[in-house]
């Protein structure tokens, strides 16, 4: 589902990630929080690249749960703070938020011939209802009382 045009600003991202998290376990830190049972059954895994956040923090803080020290994922109000500096920075004039590009994704999908339960599944959508709302596909009529 990645376009093209984004493999090689990703993998120099990724590349980015990885020096920082070498230089976060160099520091004795570069742990990521895994829930309890894999935390348990995987002791090792809680440091290894594959767990890693592609879009990490700034800088390390305290995680509340078990008081390490440790970089967290970049905050979702970043992220919709950067998307809605970026849209404007282009000149569009409309509003544009994450939910928008969320929408006109599962929008384009549907548009490019995938089935409902194709995007469902790619939304995270439990009932299919949910998606075909979402994207317009169904209206549900409601009824005065």
């Amino acid at each position: 589902m990645l376009p093209d045009s984004l493999r090689e600003p990703l993998e120099r991202h990724l590349n980015k990630v990885k020096l920082l998290l070498d230089e976060d376990l160099e520091a004795g830190y570069g742990e990521v929080h895994l829930p309890y049972a894999l935390a348990r059954k995987y002791p090792q895994a809680a440091k290894e690249w594959g767990w890693q956040y592609v879009f990490p923090a700034g800088s390390r803080s305290i995680d509340p749960r078990s008081g390490k020290e440790r970089r967290h994922h970049v905050s979702e109000n970043a992220v919709q703070v950067a998307v809605k500096r970026a849209v404007s920075s282009a000149g569009v004039v409309k509003r544009g938020s994450c939910h928008t590009f969320r929408h006109s994704f599962a929008t384009h999908l549907l548009e490019d011939g995938y089935d409902i339960r194709t995007v469902q599944e790619l939304l995270g959508h439990k009932d299919v209802r949910t998606t075909m709302i979402y994207t317009h596909v169904f209206h549900p009529v409601r009824y005065a009382a």
